[in-house]
Parts: structure tokens; C-alpha cells; sequence
């Protein structure tokens, strides 16, 4: 799969009905009412429904979904892209149109990023969850909307820009493989692909384990695949990493440019997951390696500043759980330790690094937690020497450390097969997600500070 072999070419797509550059819609621009606000009865933290309508959606918990000025954020509905005022919680309409894709927001310029996809093609090469589509990428300045084509690809998905916008990262498998199948890629009601499969016994497995199986499915195919970057200025596509692991959850630095995070998927047990690499495919670096059988590292993120890796890890799975980090400079590492109970889908990070928040589980996860389904916020508490005296090599040792847990949601009716997403706001005083809680999908925000009075 090298480039002349055209998988990735930037040709014309064809039939993809994208508005014209600055189109504008008569809904376009509206704004919607204030949100609903209440208090949780449990925690007694103030929550807002910032949307509710058809189709709503927030980026991956991972994901730029704001301002570098951190005054607007970006979400998703049936109508289209939607801008929100931080301050205001306002929404309006900034691009509509019912089949586009929000991607990300940039981290230099006050723009969001977005796809409009084509017809499936019925073979050849596939992007993520084996989309076989066609991909226009285009930008709509976060102020005026004004929209601009700047990429076009096929079979693949884009899934990352550079902290200075100048390349886009995407991911190409030479075959298309749904996970689940039979059935759509994604299901719309939860964002993954709905997964079903028997065990050895003949038995229905849970939605968890039947995911495992697939995904393992997936893993053993062995699909050839190629991660990419393109230059947004000229077109020019360039392959980064040639593999048949499964490639996925591309994620640049979100401050240096040449640096990309990805991973290899699978059962978590059994593959390597956390890698980085520069873009010129020079220093490929695996982040975590396992001590013993059944341990499992994965949900990476950045921390803001780029200087540090985060990730869930578990030794063994299921049974002893940490968030942990690598330093990239020096290699240093930092454990902080979790209940049962507080394992989280996914982390996040304060932008002052201070706190750090999880979305809870179900028990059918991972963690099996009777008690799971809330959404966190942590304050990581360092474990110090004894009496203040140091092991002769303590500075190349782990350092440990423990989460103080408070409960901000209760997301007792969340069915977890939609994954709640928690981010911070650029101010940190909120933390925004998605839930079904009220039994349809929806975008919140709740209050940091607390409990409200």
C-alpha cells in the first residue's frame, strides 16, 4: 500500500452535495433557547441539558472540540454542526446539512473541521470501522461560517490535524472488515457498532464480552493498513506506518506538530497499544510495556501541554486499576490509583492539570463495579516517602500516587453502550458529556464546583 498504488489518492469524489462555501440555510445562524438546568438530587452538583434534538453528539472524549481561545465548543445533530457559547451556553447552527461528520476544532485557528461522505463503494479499501465511503474534508470558520473544501480522500478516515493545522492524519485498511456482522458500522444510539456473539457454551455473551470477541475477530484478520498524513497546504499524501495490526485512534500532539500518538486495537491483554511516532515514520516508540499476563493499558490522551501520555491501566485486568502517565522527555512514569468502584470508560485532564475526571462503568464492564455509574471528578493525592527517607533509586522507580473521588452525576439509568465522553471546559469549571440518562441521547454539562446551593 504505498502511495503511487492510489488507495489514498486525493481525486474527485463525486455526489457528495456539499454546500457551496458560505450557503447559508434559513435556520442558519438561529439561536436556541438557554438550556435546562436542574440540581442532582444525589450529589447535589448543578447539571445542564445542553441538547437533546435528533441525532445529538459530542466529540470522543479525546478529541478537539473547542476554541484555542476557548470560548466556543462544537457538537453534532440531524441539522448539522452547531457552535456553543461557553459563557451563554447559546447554541447556533454553523453548517448545516444531515450527512456531514464533525472531525475536530482546530488548535491555532478558529475553525472546526468536518466530513461530508460519499456511496460505499462495494470493495476495495476501507478507513475506520470498514467505511468503504469516499471523504470530502472541509473547514468552516467558527465565526462567520464560511466553509472551505481542503482535502479529498478514499477508502480511509481522517481522524487527527496538527497542533499548527497543516497536516491531517488517517488510517486505510486494504479491505473493508465490519466488526459486528450483518449489521451497520455504528449504531447510531450508542456510537459503536451494536455486538452480539456466543461462547464456547453456545450462550449469548454480554454486549462487553461479545465486543471482545469481535474485536479480536478483527485483530487475527491480519488486514494490511497504513497510517498517512496529508499537507493541507499542497495535497501531498505521505505513508508514516505500514502495518497488519490494526491501526486506530490517531491523535497528534496538541503541541507539536510532527508528533502522532495511535494505537495498536484489539483485546487489550493481548497487543501492545500505545505507540507514538514522528510523521516522517522516524522514531516509532511503544508507551507502555506489560509485566505480567492480563495486564492491559489503553484510552490514551494528551495531557494539554503535550509533555505527558495518560492512560487507563489495569494489573490485571479487571481487578487492580490505575491512571497512569509517561513523561516523553525523561521517561518517568506516575501511577495514580482507583476503587473498583470509580473505574471509568474513559479519563480526562483539567486544562491546569489539577483534577482529572471519569465517566464510570457499568457491570458488565471491565471492572465489574457493583457501583460505577456516576460521573467522577478526581484530585490525585502523591503518595510520599516514609519519614521522608528515599530508596537509592527512587527517581527511576514509579511514582505512586491515589484519586480522591467525588460523585458529580448519578448515571444510575446511562446505558453504557453510549459512552459518556467527560471533557473539561477550557476554564475547567465545567465537565460537558453525553447520556441517555432521560432515555434519549443527549449532550450535558455539569458544574465542577459544589454542591450548588
Amino acid at each position: 500500500m504505498r502511495a503511487g498504488t492510489g488507495l489514498l489518492a486525493l481525486a474527485m469524489v463525486a455526489g457528495l452535495g456539499v454546500a457551496a462555501p458560505g450557503a447559508i440555510a434559513a435556520e442558519k445562524g438561529a439561536v436556541a433557547a438557554a438550556p435546562a438546568s436542574w440540581i442532582d438530587a444525589k450529589t447535589g452538583h448543578r447539571v445542564l441539558r445542553l441538547s437533546d434534538e435528533p441525532g445529538v453528539s459530542a466529540l470522543y472524549f479525546n478529541e478537539e472540540a473547542y476554541t484555542p481561545q476557548g470560548d466556543r465548543m462544537v457538537i453534532s445533530s440531524e441539522r448539522g454542526i452547531i457552535s456553543v457559547d461557553l459563557k451563554t451556553w447559546q447554541q447556533r447552527l454553523l453548517v448545516p446539512g444531515k450527512e456531514l461528520q464533525l472531525l475536530f476544532a482546530g488548535r491555532k485557528t478558529r475553525s472546526v473541521y468536518y466530513a461530508v461522505r460519499g456511496k460505499a463503494a462495494a470493495s476495495g479499501p476501507a478507513g475506520k470501522d470498514g467505511d468503504t465511503r469516499p471523504m470530502q474534508i472541509w473547514t468552516a470558520d467558527i465565526d462567520s461560517g464560511k466553509t472551505r473544501k481542503i482535502a479529498e480522500v478514499s477508502g480511509a478516515s481522517i481522524a487527527s490535524i496538527n497542533a499548527d493545522e497543516t497536516l491531517l492524519a488517517g488510517v486505510t485498511a486494504e479491505r473493508s472488515m465490519p466488526l459486528q456482522p450483518g449489521t451497520p458500522a455504528r449504531d447510531s444510539r450508542f456510537g459503536q457498532a451494536n455486538y452480539a456473539a456466543t461462547g464456547p457454551d453456545g450462550k449469548p455473551l454480554t454486549f462487553a464480552e461479545a465486543k471482545e470477541v469481535r474485536l479480536n475477530d478483527r485483530l487475527e484478520a491480519k488486514i494490511p493498513m497504513e497510517i498517512f498524513v496529508i499537507d493541507v497546504r499542497t495535497g501531498e499524501r505521505r505513508t508514516v506506518v505500514q502495518s497488519t495490526d490494526w491501526l486506530n485512534h490517531l491523535l497528534f500532539s496538541p503541541t507539536d506538530p510532527s508528533l502522532l500518538m495511535f494505537c495498536h486495537e484489539g483485546p487489550w491483554h493481548k497487543v501492545d497499544r500505545i505507540w507514538t511516532v514522528r510523521t516522517d515514520g522516524s522514531q516509532l516508540t511503544k508507551v507502555h510495556t506489560r509485566t505480567m499476563n492480563m495486564e492491559i493499558a489503553g484510552h490514551e490522551f494528551w495531557a494539554p501541554d503535550g509533555k505527558t501520555i495518560w492512560y487507563d491501566l489495569q494489573t490485571p485486568r479487571g481487578e487492580v486499576f490505575w491512571l497512569a502517565s509517561y513523561d516523553l522527555a525523561s521517561g518517568k512514569r506516575r501511577w495514580y490509583a482507583l476503587d473498583r468502584n470509580e473505574w471509568s470508560v474513559h479519563y480526562n485532564i483539567s486544562p491546569d492539570q489539577k483534577l482529572f475526571a471519569g465517566d464510570g462503568g457499568d457491570n458488565e464492564m471491565v471492572a465489574h463495579a457493583p457501583d460505577g455509574k456516576w460521573l467522577y471528578l478526581f484530585r490525585p493525592r502523591d503518595i510520599p516517602d516514609v519519614a521522608g527517607i528515599h530508596a537509592p533509586d527512587a527517581e527511576s522507580l514509579i511514582k505512586p500516587g491515589r484519586f480522591d473521588g467525588v460523585r458529580l452525576v448519578d448515571l444510575s439509568k446511562h446505558d453504557y453502550r453510549l459512552e459518556p465522553n467527560a471533557r473539561f471546559t477550557p476554564d475547567g469549571k465545567w465537565l460537558v458529556f453525553r447520556s441517555n440518562m432521560e432515555g434519549r441521547l443527549g449532550v450535558y454539562a455539569v458544574e465542577v464546583a459544589g454542591p450548588a446551593k
